[in-house]
């Protein structure tokens, strides 16, 4: 597929925006959010370089890592394998679909979760969500319970990885206390990956210790 110049245009702008916020920005990984679009996106995405692919909903995942699975081997050896990433709320029905194809499950907030993966996808790397923020209505375990979740997920002989969170809406800076907590615990668990911020919060979540970003609209529009 030929390269999309907007896509390039936008990338090179998020790529900017990471240069200038992370410690260290060749340690960032940026997870390209295909959630709502079409196959065709992430054929786009792929061709840039975005090898880093975020869904939140298993069925859309499937769909698409099939397709792309298809044209893997029309294409040969050459072509840009995605690494896809599972980073929305998880059924546990639904993980036996998802498991021949995500690399890191980034949603992991309860041990049965963790025991579905480990069944189907046995040594599967995952960060543990947790939920800094307080707010009912979002997902992920509380700080407290993060330390026995992690052991826990770590005797199912998952590869626990670190932390995810995902901050309160609002202007960036309404996000700090809720990554700078994440970061606090993720230290303290010795965990080394930590994915939190997208668009809209990249420079604060970067700036607080982010080492993977989720971003969509920033790269794709809305």
């Amino acid at each position: 597929m030929a390269h999309d110049p907007a896509l390039a245009a936008r990338l090179a702008g998020v790529r900017r925006r990471i240069a200038g916020a992370a410690p260290d920005p060749g340690a960032v990984r940026l997870v390209a959010v295909t959630k709502g679009f079409g196959v065709d996106v992430v054929r786009e995405a792929l061709a840039a370089g975005l090898v880093d692919v975020g869904e939140s909903y298993v069925q859309e995942l499937v769909a698409k890592a099939t397709e792309i699975d298809a044209d893997l081997a029309a294409a040969g050896p050459a072509a840009p394998v995605p690494r896809w990433h599972a980073i929305g709320r998880l059924q546990r029905n639904k993980v036996r679909k998802a498991a021949p194809f995500v690399t890191l499950w980034h949603s992991v907030d309860r041990l049965s979760l963790g025991a579905e993966i480990a069944r189907w996808a046995p040594g599967a790397a995952v960060l543990v969500q947790v939920n800094t923020s307080g707010e009912p209505s979002k997902a992920g375990c509380t700080q407290a319970m993060a330390p026995a979740l992690v052991d826990g997920l770590a005797d199912l002989g998952l590869d626990v990885q670190g932390l995810m969170t995902i901050a309160p809406a609002g202007p960036p800076e309404v996000a700090r206390p809720a990554f700078h907590a994440a970061r606090e615990l993720r230290d303290r668990l010795g965990v080394s990956e930590l994915s939190m911020g997208m668009t809209g919060d990249l420079e604060v979540a970067l700036a607080e210790g982010a080492t993977i970003v989720r971003v969509g609209s920033g790269l794709f529009g809305p």
